[in-house]
């Protein structure tokens, strides 16, 4: 062993992978990144997330039906069957949303489930709205996406289905149950689906031709047609994002950034911007590791599993171009 030889760097690594959340995290606070990933404060789910995931379950497993049966009525059956599940399965967030329609107390099991379907009911009938699943055959569902883009880093995350047409063009589809952005805010959402392109871009070898989220809250579709330039671009910025992360996790500083998004932020608490106590950081053995792996108890909000799911064939089986299932204008 060579006594001159430098120490290894033990943030070298640091972060060795990012998923959009973390990395939207950072960007909108670098201290909300801080205390989701390497505090791992605990967080409480909110009922719009609970009925978020529920309907992404109920969207996911339609596309296990034959394509006549996938129908609305259907659709209200899988998101009741999610919410059973959830309730038999996780009694603490069931409360949550339970107390957010004022039936604490009720005993009935099915006059609970309802009243939790009939919350939804709006977010349902408007995927029907905005496209006909009886004439789409996702390539895939729920599909955990992970590539390396530079040494030790890689990208990751799951994506909620991918459309690929007779001609193998694809389109990339995020279902959103809250409303659209403004104008002002449509580049920031549209991260997300970049992130998820140049993910695919480097897993296959393959530009998408389409990403569309459907904003199941207000009615709308946002669509983007993603450029090599774009997708380019949106590499260099996650590695520059890499880097400023790497730096603040060196030096221990993760400046907190007040915006609107504070007023529903859980970790007022612990933020000094808001007279909070900021918790001491972490040892760095206890967040750094060989992968030095950035994740949270928050990773997969909206999803599925870890593990990620698809169709029973992971093959391409759709009859029709992917556009053709659009039933409104882009929005």
């Amino acid at each position: 062993m060579n006594p001159d030889a430098a120490a290894p760097d033990p943030f070298a690594a640091f972060p060795g992978s990012l998923s959009p959340s973390r990395a939207n995290d950072f960007l909108t606070c670098p201290l909300l990144f801080r205390f989701r990933s390497i505090d791992r404060l605990p967080e409480p789910s909110s009922p719009a997330a609970l009925r978020g995931t529920l309907v992404h379950s109920a969207l996911e497993h339609l596309f296990d039906l034959p394509a006549a049966d996938r129908t609305v009525a259907r659709t209200r059956v899988l998101f009741t069957e999610a919410w059973l599940e959830l309730a038999a399965n996780d009694e603490a967030s069931a409360r949550i949303v339970e107390a957010e329609l004022g039936l604490g107390g009720t005993v009935d099991p099915a006059e609970v489930a309802e009243r939790v379907l009939a919350s939804a009911l709006p977010l349902l009938d408007t995927y029907f709205a905005l496209e006909d699943p009886s004439r789409l055959e996702p390539h895939a569902r729920e599909l955990g996406v992970s590539v390396e883009i530079a040494d030790s880093f890689s990208i990751r995350g799951f994506v909620d289905r991918i459309d690929r047409s007779p001609a193998g063009e694809i389109r990339i589809v995020d279902y959103k149950t809250g409303k659209a952005p403004g104008s002002r805010y449509e580049a920031k959402a549209m991260f997300q689906m970049r992130f998820y392109a140049l993910a695919w871009w480097r897993m296959t070898g393959d530009m998408p031709r389409m990403l569309q989220l459907m904003y199941l809250g207000s009615s709308e579709v946002l669509r983007y047609e993603p450029t090599e330039q774009d997708l380019l671009s949106t590499e260099r910025k996650i590695l520059a994002l890499r880097e400023a992360i790497n730096k603040a996790a060196r030096s221990g500083v993760f400046a907190p950034t007040t915006s609107r998004l504070c007023d529903w932020c859980a970790h007022r608490p612990s933020c000094p911007e808001w007279g909070g106590v900021l918790p001491p950081m972490p040892p760095p053995h206890l967040w750094l590791s060989a992968a030095s792996r950035v994740d949270s108890p928050f990773e997969s909000s909206g999803k599925s599993d870890s593990s990620g799911k698809s169709d029973s064939s992971g093959k391409s089986v759709g009859t029709a171009p992917f556009g053709a299932a659009s039933a409104s204008p882009q929005g």
